[in-house]
């Protein structure tokens, strides 16, 4: 009796579940590290947003009264609502400013939260 070469069809399905058990964890870490990488972009923008609200109220020496207030913004073309919360201090030359920056369509999670503060300025 000769016997033929080659593979036989059970080494070839275990070849070929091993191939795809191999593609499909692949498969899976590809989409989570894009994953984090949106989802890194999108707190990066978030973080600007508030830096460049902070900034533009110290820049145009503001000092808001206490309370909130909110508004829509344009970042690397995506779309956030910031909503900012001012304090008073101890001192009443400061006013203590909590921004938090939300994706339009989420917001029960903040994507970026910044705390700063700003002085009277002149007077």
């Amino acid at each position: 009796m000769t016997r033929r070469l080659g593979f036989t069809l059970v080494e070839v399905l275990v070849a070929l579940a091993i191939l795809a058990i191999a593609l499909t964890a692949a498969l899976r870490a590809t989409s989570a590290s894009s994953d984090a990488a949106i989802t890194l972009r999108t707190r990066m923008l978030a973080g600007w947003v508030a830096q460049n609200h902070l900034n533009e109220m110290r820049a145009r020496r503001l000092f808001p009264e206490v309370g909130t207030s909110e508004g829509k913004v344009e970042q690397g073309g995506q779309s956030f609502t910031w909503k900012a919360e001012v304090g008073a201090s101890p001192n009443r030359s400061f006013r203590r400013i909590e921004i938090k920056v939300y994706l339009d369509d989420k917001q029960d999670y903040a994507a970026a939260t910044l705390v700063g503060y700003l002085a009277r300025v002149g007077t």
